[in-house]
């Protein structure tokens, strides 16, 4: 037996992360629906008997009819390949959920209990899967319960393992927490999972990872993940990468730049051909002469991105501060006193930049 399952596509996400609003945010929020799209024909494509989503399919508070239509066709063509929905902590299931008003096709089945219920997938196969009753406080799945009757059986779940899996420091709520050696203990042969946005092969659980980008800093190849059972519940998985939007995460220097000019000719050459979301971040020595404004850089790279952050990092503005300190002016009394001060190193820098530029009557670039 073959299932295609993936997870965390989070659709109708707002995308404010990256800085996108109106016309970019839409755009982003449609490469959500074109990925689910690749995923239900990669299903058609690959034969499989089932396909399953671990949760987080979309946002509880955002969700639009037009999703409840876009959903409902999806896995309506693929009938009468059964799907399998379990609901995770973002699109819980309730009486106003998209999973309680959506007048599903018959090939869609929504695990609605806050407990593992069993489906027959057939060839002796059995499915256990979940829901998310509420957005917090839903405890482990795995705990104390136990798969009963012959055969492979099978998690689907959105849920946290806790051990060895280092994602949860990075803000994750512990939703659904497990360990790892819950799921043997359970009777499961494997849980396929959500909640974890970064891929994980386990021994005996798979997370996807989310099928299309959603942060900065994401890694590993996430996607949909095609998983053959064994009639002895042994797993082997092929993952199948479905986005089309590529993520940068890129570092300008600014050091020896004359002009607002050089800045931008420097950003376009660092940039390349590159597309998708982009967050820039921008450092070095600037020189006190270059008038840069944030928006000059958005100006040049204006329709090249999805979406696009900027933000300042480890950038000094290159004053002679040792010459500076000793002229009889306001002035110079002003970098003798920051530098008299008790702050610290980053903060004697941001105050001496912001400082010496509001001196010179400019508003140009608020160093961080």
């Amino acid at each position: 037996m073959t299932i295609l399952h993936f997870a965390d596509l989070h659709l109708d996400a707002r995308f404010a992360w990256a800085g996108a609003e109106g016309t970019a945010a839409r755009r982003r929020r449609q490469g959500l629906r074109d990925a689910l799209t690749r995923i239900v024909g990669l299903a058609r494509e690959q034969n499989v008997d089932a396909l399953l989503c671990g949760g987080d399919l979309y946002e509880h508070d955002r969700a639009t009819p037009d999703t409840a239509g876009f959903l409902r066709r999806a896995f309506a063509d693929l009938a009468p390949l059964p799907v399998y929905l379990a609901p995770g902590n973002h699109d819980w299931f309730g009486p106003d959920s998209l999973y309680a008003l959506v007048d599903w096709s018959p090939n869609v089945h929504v695990f609605r209990e806050p407990r593992l219920q069993p489906v027959d997938l057939g060839g002796g196969v059995t499915l256990w899967g979940a829901a998310h009753c509420s957005p917090t406080g839903t405890g482990g799945f795995f705990d104390a319960f136990r798969a009963q009757g012959s055969g492979v059986h099978l998690g689907l779940c959105h849920a946290a393992e806790r051990s060895g899996f280092d994602e949860q420091s990075g803000g994750k709520q512990p939703h659904a927490p497990f360990h790892a050696g819950d799921i043997e203990r359970a009777g499961l042969a494997h849980a396929f999972l959500g909640h974890h946005h970064r891929p994980r092969d386990a021994a005996r659980h798979t997370y996807p990872g989310n099928p299309e980008p959603l942060a900065f800093g994401e890694e590993g190849p996430r996607g949909a993940v095609a998983a053959t059972i064994a009639p002895d519940g042994a797993v082997t998985r092929e993952r199948h990468v479905v986005a089309r939007t590529a993520v940068h995460d890129l570092t300008l220097d600014v050091s020896g730049c004359a002009s607002r000019e050089d800045v931008r000719k420097r950003l376009v050459e660092r940039v390349g051909t590159r597309q998708g979301v982009m967050r820039l971040t921008v450092e070095g020595e600037l020189q006190p002469a270059v008038d840069l404004r944030e928006d000059d850089l958005c100006e040049a790279l204006r329709g090249r991105f999805d979406a696009l952050r900027i933000r300042f990092g480890d950038l000094r503005a290159d004053y002679d501060l040792d010459a500076i300190r000793r002229e009889p002016t306001v002035r110079g009394q002003f970098v003798r006193d920051v530098l008299a001060a008790d702050l610290a190193e980053d903060e004697t820098r941001r105050v001496l930049a912001c400082g010496l530029r509001a001196l010179e009557g400019r508003s140009d670039l608020e160093v961080p």
